[in-house]
């Protein structure tokens, strides 16, 4: 199959100083891919978005397959390579410390002439790994043609949100690494008529930049916690095509006040590293959620079962869904969320959306402890960003809206909370903040 579609002269990437055409971008994949190092997996460490495209491609031209760490701190890199020692790291940054067999991006990337590309539908595109959010990160392959079909399914529910006939500019706050990153500003560039900013903006100064940039309103690719500072920060941005966010429960009174400000829909996107992204909906006005084309779902005691076209087998899901009578559903937690004490019964996300819902709280999340060597009871703790509030005014607006028993026995007051790249919160990194390490 074709490493990319669409006409050599069309939008592929841009910045601020202009456009980069497909073939332009073709170029540069063959020139990179010729200095490569022999092995058999790429641990792409690429920063900016356009240098890993150019990284990723590369090493598919190459055979091989990119390796995507849940981040870039040396542990996650050295847990990534013990796991693939026929492996080599690729950056376009200065890393410290440098991690072994580090390959460097050259400044100006150099430019091979030659036919499009081509890789094998069933070769493995990459190995992405899970956030580590829930416990060690697990390794998840995905195939050039399972990449391919995935993002036919995300472009057909994204379709209307911007005019037929031209090429969507896509800015992105989510880095490439990420599953939902790499579905939304690596392969619909490749798959689908749109074009990729090549930087990742962060603050809302930057994200106005990015969308300045585009030659036409673009789609922004964001989360909930970057959503959530572009609207506190009052910004005003260029006309957008639409809004797109996942990694996080996307609250509605937020989804509602980005619509009203920027003017344009706000999709939340649901999926996960196993499945890519198998549902959306309009949260600002829908509770359920809409499967993706082809998708279906299986409730099971202890989760769910996605099958989709995808998938080359069906893939168990952790969350509890509502499958309702029209095909949607409705998210019902976690089995691992669920809390049952003194006979009653709760959840961590409910319990997380109350406290987040105590007027001053800005941020926040409850989480259950380990069980106690000597009890064996797992306690209920919380960490909680609230600068102009005490411990026991928040326990105090709690205990209006939670039972007695699911209130949290730890509840600690801290600047901000460990939030990775994407906005979710690794335990092992919650728990080492409870300790206050």
């Amino acid at each position: 199959m074709d490493l990319a579609e669409g006409p050599a002269g069309r939008s592929f990437a841009f910045d601020g100083h202009g456009r980069i055409a497909l073939d332009t971008f073709l170029a540069e994949v063959r020139g990179v891919a010729a200095d490569l190092p022999d092995a058999a997996c790429a641990i792409n460490l690429c920063e900016d978005r356009y240098r890993f495209l150019v990284a990723f491609c590369a090493a598919a031209v190459r055979g091989q397959t990119n390796l995507l760490p849940s981040s870039r701190t040396p542990a996650a890199i050295e847990d990534v390579r013990r796991q693939y020692p026929d492996s080599y790291c690729i950056a376009d940054v200065r890393l410290s410390p440098a991690p072994p067999r580090l390959h460097a991006l050259p400044e100006r990337l150099p430019k091979h002439d030659g036919p499009m590309p081509q890789v094998d539908a069933d070769a493995l595109a990459m190995i992405g790994f899970t956030s580590g959010s829930t416990g060690t990160p697990k390794p998840n392959p995905k195939t050039w043609g399972s990449l391919r079909t995935s993002t036919g399914q995300n472009l057909g529910a994204l379709r209307h949100l911007w005019p037929e006939g031209i090429t969507v500019p896509i800015v992105a706050t989510v880095p490439s690494q990420h599953m939902y990153g790499m579905e939304l500003s690596v392969l619909l560039p490749l798959f689908a008529q749109a074009a990729v900013h090549g930087g990742r903006p962060f603050f809302p100064e930057d994200v106005a930049r990015a969308v300045r940039d585009a030659d036409a309103p673009a789609l922004l690719v964001t989360t909930p916690v970057h959503l959530r500072a572009l609207v506190e920060s009052g910004i005003v941005l260029p006309p957008l095509a639409g809004i797109v966010t996942a990694t996080a429960p996307l609250p509605q009174a937020l989804a509602a006040a980005a619509e009203q400000h920027f003017g344009v829909e706000v999709r939340e996107l649901f999926g996960s590293t196993e499945t890519c992204v198998i549902a959306q909906r309009r949260t600002a006005r829908e509770e359920e959620w809409r499967l993706l084309p082809g998708i279906r779902l299986q409730p099971q005691p202890d989760g769910t079962l996605v099958f989709g076209p995808h998938l080359p087998a069906p893939v168990p899901l952790a969350d509890l869904v509502e499958v309702r009578a029209d095909g949607g559903f409705v998210l019902r937690g976690r089995q691992s969320d669920l809390l049952e004490i003194a006979g009653k019964r709760a959840s961590l996300g409910d319990l997380t959306r109350r406290l987040l819902a105590v007027p001053g709280v800005l941020d926040g999340v409850v989480l259950q402890l380990e069980p106690c060597e000597i009890t064996g009871v797992r306690r209920i703790a919380a960490l909680v960003v609230a600068p102009e509030l005490q411990e026991t005014a928040i326990l105090d607006a709690l205990r209006q809206a939670v039972d007695p028993v699911f209130l949290p026995r730890r509840l600690r007051l801290v600047d901000a909370l460990p939030r990775n790249d994407t906005g979710k919160l690794p335990r092992d990194a919650l728990l080492r903040m409870l300790e206050g390490a």
